[in-house]
């Protein structure tokens, strides 16, 4: 193996406010990866993007200018990488998202350097729309942020939901209270409820939807029945199906090795998060491992090879440098005094996005 040269990572993400359990979820996954690989040569920088898209761009330019680092990653909320991902590729450096996948950039904004390692926006929602199906829902009253990442949501469950709308509503981005949509819902003649409220817009919704009495059943992404949220929303949670990519139970070698390092690690359950973290440091561990990443052709190359041992077991990158993988349904439960999520079957298999088509690189 030829001496390559040392690859340096900016990592910008969300470490305070709203939304930094997220974040800290994220670089605690990635950090985990890359201590367990031993290898001097990589050096990653992390900085705080508040949630901030002009904070975010700041900061990018200056890891390009000033860090001159190789690879970015790190951005949780959608309309930050809409601000930072198509300057970071224009100026020649690589983004892998560990979380955000807006659909912009999966069809026809897609970039030969742009990777995204978790999902684009749609899928998990796409799933959720499957299982809503499946479940015998035929009047769902739906919800989300207004915000790329909530229109993406909304319009990846109505793609596989067959049945009826009972109310569609975008919410505030950060919104805390959500009296007058729980009394929409009420009204509405739902059988079902469909929410995307990611970080602390879910716990809240979710307490004071548990509180309403409206007794209806909730389906939803992952993003609202995460590790970090459920100890904070407690037993308001239980029995709801949720679907995600991820989940601690998923039985692998290298998933059973990552729950058991994270919790000695950090003294606490991984999320999905950062299980997507954990895995785009593997990526880059790996594309390390083959080429130099001056040699772009080459890095890229290895990078599309994905030749790691992903926590999800099967991992490959469709035409667009986005996930096709399977999707579950999860139900969340009690272990002891911990909330958590089983998996009780696959929602969507070998399942790519619907924006590939468009992409053209």
């Amino acid at each position: 193996m030829a001496l390559a040269e040392p690859v340096k990572v900016g990592m910008i993400t969300t470490l305070s406010g709203g939304g930094a359990g997220l974040g800290i979820d994220v670089r605690d996954g990635f950090m985990l990866a890359v201590k367990q690989s031993g290898n001097p040569d990589i050096e990653v920088v992390v900085e705080d993007d508040q949630r901030k898209p002009d904070i975010a761009v700041q900061l990018a330019d200056r890891m390009i200018q000033s860090d001159k680092v190789d690879i970015l990653t790190g951005i949780i909320w959608s309309n930050l990488a809409m601000a930072v991902v198509p300057s970071v590729t224009a100026q020649g450096k690589f983004y892998l998202s560990p979380n955000a996948g807006p659909s912009a950039l999966a069809g026809k904004g897609c970039h030969p350097n742009y990777f995204n390692v978790a999902w684009q926006n749609d899928n998990l929602h796409e799933a959720a729309g499957a299982y809503a199906n499946t479940a015998g829902y035929k009047n769902t009253f739906i919800l989300a942020p207004n915000y790329p990442a909530g229109q993406d949501a909304l319009a990846g469950f109505k793609r596989f939901y067959e049945g009826d709308l009972a109310g569609e509503v975008y919410t505030k981005l950060g919104q805390k209270d959500y009296a007058s949509e729980i009394a929409q819902i009420r009204a509405s003649g739902a059988d079902s409820v469909f929410f995307f409220l990611p970080g602390g817009m879910g716990i809240s919704f979710l307490k004071q939807y548990a509180d309403s009495g409206v007794d209806l059943p909730v389906v939803g992404p992952a993003f609202s029945f995460d590790q970090g949220i459920l100890q904070a929303v407690g037993a308001a949670a239980l029995g709801v199906k949720n679907t995600s990519q991820w989940n601690k139970d998923i039985d692998n070698p290298a998933n059973k090795a990552f729950v058991e390092a994270f919790q000695a690690e950090y003294g606490r359950l991984p999320s999905l998060y950062a299980s997507q973290g954990y895995d785009t440091a593997n990526l880059i561990l790996s594309a390390m491992a083959k080429a130099d990443v001056k040699d772009q052709d080459a890095f890229r190359a290895a990078l599309e090879a994905a030749e790691f041992e992903s926590v999800r077991g099967d991992f490959k990158f469709g035409p667009n440098h986005h996930p096709i993988q399977d999707i579950y349904v999860r139900e969340v439960l009690q272990e002891g005094d911990v909330f958590t999520n089983k998996i009780l079957g696959v929602a969507l298999e070998d399942h790519a996005d619907a924006y590939a088509g468009e992409c053209k690189m």
